[in-house]
C-alpha cells in the first residue's frame, strides 16, 4: 500500500479508536455493499422493464417468442453481467467478514 494511503488508515484508526485492520474490513464492506446496492437497483430496473425475474426468463422469453430480441438485447447481456458482478459482490462479502 502506498505510504500516503497507510498514513491516512493509521491517523483514521487512531481518531476512531479502532484497529487498522477493522477500519480496512468496514470501509471494505461498507463500499462493496454501496456497489450491491447500485446493481441490484439496475437489476431490478431491467427485470421489471420485462417482467422478468432474470436473465433466465428472459431468455425463455426469446425462446418462446414474447420477446423481441431486436429491442433488448442489450437489456438482456446488461442484466447477465450485472448478475455476474452481483454473484461476485456477494461472494466478497463472504469474504470481508
Amino acid at each position: 500500500m502506498p505510504t500516503q494511503a497507510v498514513q491516512i488508515l493509521s491517523t483514521v484508526a487512531r481518531e476512531l479508536g479502532i484497529s487498522e485492520d477493522d477500519l480496512l474490513k468496514q470501509g471494505l464492506r461498507s463500499f462493496l455493499e454501496r456497489q450491491l446496492r447500485e446493481v441490484k437497483a439496475e437489476i431490478f430496473e431491467i427485470s421489471g422493464r420485462y417482467g422478468v425475474s432474470g436473465v433466465t426468463e428472459m431468455d425463455a422469453h426469446y425462446r418462446d417468442g414474447t420477446l423481441e430480441e431486436a429491442d433488448s438485447w442489450r437489456d438482456l447481456q446488461r442484466l447477465d453481467h450485472l448478475e455476474h458482478k452481483r454473484d461476485s459482490l456477494l461472494h466478497l462479502l463472504e469474504v470481508v467478514v
